[in-house]
């Protein structure tokens, strides 16, 4: 710049805006006042009346303020912008979210949608989206809790599970997309957590309206082998717990085969009383057509010890118990109460009559 006043006597104000180098100026003319017409030191031209010289730079400056403000309001999300821009896309992506298949893989971009979020809080708009959040996912549970209505009886353990599973799945994605929203409107002016208030909403617009239904399928599927899968079962069991716990008492007999410590615990005087339980599972096992089998089997497959006998172990599936302290041996010795030939076959994968 000192160049540049060496060599024509001039000085470029062109890139001084707010005119901070207004010192520089005066001195580039030694000091002088500036020639007619040039802006003297507060802005003014010299042979300017000073009332309209102070009138321009007041204009100037709310000018200047008028563009900064516009630049600030360009960036400013309005509610119908809101409406048909932003909450569309994340209306998608949660649409896809809660109805994809756990083997399927669905292009959402998790950074673009967490953008959204975050802008959507920055402009006060979580009041709005949580709202439009919890509308979406219910009309969906309204839609899943229908389709269980109209499931037979054959199917409704299994579509169950299927809508718990698949839900609590896509919570795993929904909630730390959200989580920004979590953060800074549901956990301090609601004083509430999201997941928390979206697993209730699966309670209370599917679990509660099924379960009466469910409960009785339950306890029927448990006393027939082999009616549903056991990892079906717990979860299911599992699920219910976890959703509202006194729900145990629905069927404390049924929930204690899956979750600890909800009977209280076994006493020497009731002993009697398991062993009569026993008895009545082998009778209801004739009953149905398996055939009873000796008290004491022993065979040796693949090099696996299969030692049958009557037993009163204390861990027990279905009335199968395993021994809780195996030999020391490499060989598996397997204890199991009098069961069915049928039983026998499915659990050591060979065929019936072998």
């Amino acid at each position: 710049m000192d160049d540049v006043m060496e060599e024509d006597g001039s000085f470029d104000m062109m890139d001084d805006h707010n005119h901070n180098n207004w010192e520089a100026k005066a001195d580039a003319y030694g000091g002088q006042a500036p020639p007619p017409g040039e802006p003297n030191a507060v802005g003014r031209s010299s042979g300017v009346p000073e009332s309209e010289s102070a009138g321009a730079a007041a204009g100037r400056a709310a000018l200047n303020i008028n563009s900064s403000a516009s630049k600030f309001l360009m960036n400013v999300i309005s509610r119908e912008e809101y409406q048909s821009t932003y909450w569309p896309k994340l209306e998608s992506a949660i649409e896809q979210l809660l109805t994809q298949s756990p083997k399927d893989y669905i292009p959402i971009s998790y950074e673009q949608i967490y953008s959204c979020v975050y802008k959507c809080v920055c402009q006060q708009h979580s009041e709005q989206m949580y709202t439009d959040l919890m509308g979406k996912i219910t009309r969906h549970l309204q839609h899943v809790s229908e389709e269980l209505k109209s499931s037979p009886p054959e199917h409704y353990i299994e579509k169950f599970n299927a809508a718990l599973t698949q839900y609590m799945g896509a919570l795993q994605s929904i909630v730390p997309l959200f989580i920004y929203m979590n953060k800074f409107y549901i956990e301090t002016k609601l004083n509430r957590d999201l997941r928390e208030d979206l697993v209730k909403l699966f309670t209370d617009c599917v679990a509660e309206k099924h379960v009466c239904t469910l409960m009785p399928l339950l306890l029927q599927a448990h006393s027939t082998p082999f009616q549903i899968t056991p990892s079906t079962m717990a979860s299911i069991i599992k699920g219910l717990y976890a959703l509202r716990p006194d729900w145990v008492q629905l069927a404390p007999a049924l929930f204690s085969n899956f979750i600890p410590n909800i009977l209280p615990p076994a006493m020497e005087s009731q002993l009697s009383e398991y062993a009569a339980q026993d008895q009545k599972f082998q009778r209801d096992l004739m009953q149905n057509g398996f055939s009873r089998r000796p008290d004491v089997l022993f065979r040796r497959v693949r090099g696996t010890s299969i030692n049958m006998r009557l037993s009163s172990s204390n861990t027990r599936l279905g009335g199968v118990g395993v021994n809780a302290d195996p030999p020391a041996s490499s060989e598996l010795v397997v204890c199991l109460s009098i069961v069915p030939d049928e039983l026998i076959c499915a659990l050591l994968g060979k065929p019936q009559g072998y």
